[in-house]
């Protein structure tokens, strides 16, 4: 783990305790937080966080790739699952996988 900046003075002068960081100038103390534990918020189009399980509504129509149709925009989504990659919801719509980003999303 690098050593981070004071996030209340923004000074490098920073002490490796077991558990957390201080800052040796300004005395501010923080809890060390991986980058494997800090939890990650999906977000949809409009910002409010997403969960596993939610049900989404497409907010503008989506081409498929690699065919000819089209997925309208209002089109539900329901028990969707959060997962990390490019696009960040699988879930299935009318009985077919889909996977889709959240940004064309809103929280139904």
């Amino acid at each position: 783990m690098s050593q981070p900046t004071c996030p209340a003075c923004t000074l490098e002068d920073i002490i490796s305790h077991s558990d957390k960081w201080e800052c040796a100038t300004c005395g501010h103390e923080w809890p060390k937080v991986s980058a494997a534990e800090a939890a990650r918020v999906w977000k949809d189009a409009n910002g409010t966080p997403l969960a596993d399980g939610d049900t989404v509504v497409l907010i503008k129509d989506l081409k498929l790739r690699g065919g000819s149709g089209v997925l309208k925009g209002g089109t539900k989504a329901k028990n969707i699952r959060l997962v990390d990659g490019d696009h960040d919801i699988d879930c299935k719509i009318d009985g077919v996988a889909m996977a889709l980003k959240s940004c064309f999303v809103k929280k139904a």
